[in-house]
């Protein structure tokens, strides 16, 4: 029998396309496969034949399964906080002008989604201090990998990479993932215990001209902002490497974007930028560098410029750079970039002009604010260490130590109780099971908080 979702299935039109074919069975197709391995009836899997309303019930069903935490908001961390997203953003990027990813070619049809990327690149320029954004990567950890490599390429013949030890522990493993087979080595910094923060006397130590970049993060995986970054690019610059740092966007409306600290090569995720937490992605990667001829060539990904329309002087958009393999690179091509993130760049530049620069400003203050109230509570509970590196300043993400429990006993523990904390630290190093992060964005009342805190209280049996 045909079916009304599968092209060309009706007898007919099978019996024809076999006779063009020369076979007269469409097992003759998959005569290349033992018949001992062919099934010979159908498998019993799924639900058998439901009604459109019967799988919305059924799916319905499965989804209620879900425990949904939204008074208070999750306090997860680790990568990705919970922040929220401006009905405005939603409905803008659900125009069908902006609802395709896909690389825009034809730079005559597609003049909306050209200025949309070319805003969202110079949006993001000025917020991280470079020259060049381009028109996004796939997420935080991709655009990660892509700077590593794309150093290796400016600085070729060098073959030592230095990564923050403070650095997310999955960001660090996509860096190896993505370096392995093109002979570089990655080498870990330490980070100080007292304030979380890279150890700038061990990072002279493995400074040397045969270091092509240095990897490292502000805020960084535990919410500490790098004090001494500028002075750590600067020792970078000294052996002539290439200093490559990543920052969360909303930190930068408060702390000095890492351009203007010195950064050759700024990443960083857009995901508090209106894109919402997605199940973990999808996201898009933020990728800068200064203006320099030899950046400019390596730089993967594309980049959107204005011009003129050749037959009057009305300004225009279009792509003007993209190195990728398909085109005039082949092998040499610096990026595969092609259905990557768009939308959600789209996103991001519709949330930071709906904000402005005061927007941002007071976003990023409330983040602040709302990590030191956490702190100053946590300190005050009997059995807890907050934070785990005292002496730090913290942006949104907090390192928390218990005494007497597991980390994960206790989130098994708040989950309970309608509280959602983590991840713990065992999950990226197992021997630290009485550990784990914290994270308050501006979704998070001050009684949201107190919530936490007289739970936490109650779990750990000092209440």
């Amino acid at each position: 029998m045909p079916h009304h979702w599968i092209p060309n299935s009706s007898p007919e039109i099978k019996e024809s396309m076999m006779k063009e074919l020369g076979i007269s069975d469409l097992m003759e197709l998959f005569s290349d496969i033992p018949r001992d391995l062919i099934l010979k009836e159908d498998l019993n899997i799924g639900f058998g034949r439901l009604s459109e309303y019967e799988v919305r019930r059924l799916v319905k069903s499965i989804l209620n399964k879900n425990r949904v935490f939204e008074d208070p908001p999750p306090f997860l961390g680790g990568g990705l906080c919970a922040h929220y997203v401006p009905s405005a953003v939603k409905a803008i990027v659900s125009r069908t002008e902006f609802y395709t990813a896909y690389t825009p070619y034809q730079p005559e049809i597609a003049q909306g989604i050209l200025q949309a990327f070319f805003e969202y690149q110079s949006l993001l320029a000025e917020l991280y201090g470079v020259d060049i954004v381009n028109a996004s990567m796939y997420n935080g950890s991709t655009a990660a990998a892509e700077a590593v490599r794309m150093a290796a390429r400016v600085k070729k013949g060098r073959k030592t990479v230095l990564m923050a030890g403070s650095a997310h522990p999955e960001v660090k493993k996509v860096i190896a993932t993505w370096v392995s087979g093109i002979g570089l080595r990655l080498v870990e910094v330490p980070y100080k215990k007292s304030d979380g923060t890279l150890d700038t006397d061990k990072l002279s130590g493995l400074l040397s001209k045969d270091v092509a970049a240095l990897y490292v993060e502000s805020p960084n995986f535990y919410g500490a902002i790098e004090k001494d970054l500028k002075d750590i690019i600067e020792r970078v610059h000294e052996v002539e490497g290439l200093a490559i740092v990543s920052s969360n966007p909303l930190s930068l409306s408060l702390f000095r974007p890492p351009g203007d600290l010195g950064a050759d090569i700024v990443v960083g995720d857009a995901q508090p930028l209106g894109l919402g937490l997605n199940y973990g992605g999808p996201s898009a990667g933020i990728f800068g560098i200064k203006d320099a001829k030899e950046f400019l060539r390596q730089l993967p990904g594309r980049l959107i410029g204005m011009t003129k329309d050749v037959r009057s002087e009305d300004e225009g958009f279009m792509m003007v750079l993209q190195t990728r393999e398909q085109h005039i690179r082949r092998e040499r091509a610096t990026s595969n970039i092609t259905t990557n993130s768009g939308l959600e760049a789209v996103a991001a530049a519709v949330f930071v002009s709906l904000l402005g620069s005061d927007g941002l400003r007071k976003l990023g203050g409330a983040i602040l604010g709302r990590t030191h109230y956490l702190l100053e509570g946590l300190k005050k509970i009997e059995g807890v260490k907050a934070p785990l590196y005292p002496e730090g300043i913290y942006f949104g993400d907090v390192p928390v130590g218990f005494e007497r429990m597991a980390a994960k006993e206790i989130i098994k523990e708040l989950i309970k109780k309608g509280i959602h904390i983590g991840p713990p630290l065992s999950r990226f190093y197992e021997e630290r099971i009485r550990e784990c992060l914290m994270c308050v964005s501006e979704l998070h009342t001050r009684k949201d908080i107190d919530q936490l805190l007289t739970s936490l209280s109650e779990v750990i049996g000092y209440a």
